[in-house]
């Protein structure tokens, strides 16, 4: 065990983190645990009772703001229409930020550890660590390593009389941030179990509220506008999670797999990432050519699955960026969505790059442009399916006698 040492704890204090701080000090031997509360757009509530957790715990707790660092981090996930298994990735992206500016506080307070107090089932524990291993410190992992479930856990913290927040907190395990917000756990695991309404705070029950419609600027692929109005991407966010939440656009209803093959039942909200990943898609099939599109959308899913994984920073994604930055440098424009029902649509669409001409594909006029008429198709309409056709043919011939 370890001697006149200080561990830095990924702190919430919420029931996880909350009983590592006692185990910290008397499982493991350290001397010192203080906590580490990162911001990435968490409700300000959660800031208060971390700090009240952590003062009755008598445990240093450092916060660390990285609101900017992860809606920027968002907003490149966007240029790079971003989702795994169908869902915007959000609790995926906030992890490597949450856990570098962890692992920068531990080494400014001169820390021999870090710790989490992620499970041994889920996907971040492999997150976590994907940026702690890179270090120097010891990695201490105790909810994983001890083999503790979340019933040991709040019977452990009733008999400490540790301050653990009650009531749905308690029940469901909740994360929010500014891109997203995951519920699970609970009656929830069983995927037959039709959720409550109660499990959702960012999304009102889609109902006869009158659609509006949003527009939204881009340039370069970069949400720039709303409304007309230059806006920094925390607000842009923020604002799009209340108007698009208040039409109940944004819910998923999964089941994932995670990263070591598990099948879990996930509940999320995302109203302004679905805005924005529906803006932005939508501004690419103007601008981009076929041939961009399909080959964009086999980088956006290594992209998207190295998010996932916590690997924002592999060398991989260098790479993969280079090809989106440069797809998207022609992604400027604006795209109107509709709200309503619980859906975001796009209604309109324009840009300086469309990569459209009305007067040929219109039904209107006779011929195509560039001496190109319509009877010039004749001949690819012959051609077209005549391998199909041919070989269809062939096994036909082939087969008739057997």
């Amino acid at each position: 065990m370890p001697e006149g040492n200080r561990v830095a704890l990924a702190f919430s204090g919420g029931l996880d983190t909350t009983v590592c701080v006692p185990l910290l000090e008397e499982e493991y031997g350290y001397d010192e645990v203080i906590g580490v509360t990162v911001d990435v757009g968490q409700p300000k509530k959660e800031f208060a009772e971390a700090e009240e957790t952590a003062e009755a715990l008598d445990v240093d707790n450092y916060v660390v703001d990285a609101r900017e660092e992860f809606a920027d981090l968002c907003l490149r996930s966007v240029k790079a229409n971003a989702t795994y298994q169908g869902y915007p990735l959000g609790t995926a992206l906030a992890r490597p930020v949450i856990a570098q500016a962890i692992l920068d506080v531990a080494i400014e307070q001169d820390c021999d550890a870090v710790a989490h107090g992620c499970t041994g089932k889920g996907n971040d524990q492999l997150r976590f660590e994907a940026v702690w291993r890179d270090s120097d410190l010891e990695v201490i992992a105790p909810v994983r390593e001890l083999g503790l479930t979340r019933e040991w856990e709040m019977e452990y913290a009733a008999e400490r009389d540790l301050p653990v927040e009650g009531g749905n907190e308690g029940r469901y395990s909740i994360d929010t941030n500014l891109w997203s917000r995951s519920i699970e756990g609970s009656e929830l695991e069983d995927p037959a179990t039709i959720p409550e309404d109660d499990i959702y705070d960012w999304t009102d029950n889609p109902s006869g509220k009158e659609a509006e419609l949003v527009d939204i600027a881009f340039e370069s692929g970069e949400p720039v506008a709303l409304d007309g109005e230059e806006i920094d991407s925390v607000e842009l966010v923020e604002a799009l999670n209340e108007r698009a939440g208040a039409h109940g656009v944004g819910r998923t209803d999964m089941m994932e797999d995670r990263m070591l093959g598990l099948k879990v039942r996930e509940n999320y909200e995302h109203p302004a990432a679905t805005v924005l990943l529906t803006a932005h898609e939508a501004l690419e099939q103007l601008v981009l050519t076929q041939e961009e599109r399909q080959f964009k959308q086999q980088v956006d899913q290594q992209w998207a699955q190295k998010g996932y994984q916590g690997l924002i920073d592999a060398p991989i994604v260098d790479a993969l960026e280079g090809f989106i930055d440069s797809t998207n440098e022609r992604v400027t424009g604006t795209v109107t969505v509709k709200l309503e029902g619980g859906h975001c649509r796009p209604v309109s669409r324009e840009s300086e790059y469309a990569v459209y001409s009305k007067s040929a594909a219109s039904f209107d006029q006779e011929d195509v442009q560039g001496g190109i008429t319509q009877q010039d198709a004749t001949g690819v309409a012959k051609y077209h399916g005549f391998q199909s056709r041919l070989a269809n043919t062939a096994i036909e011939n082939a087969t008739k006698d057997e």
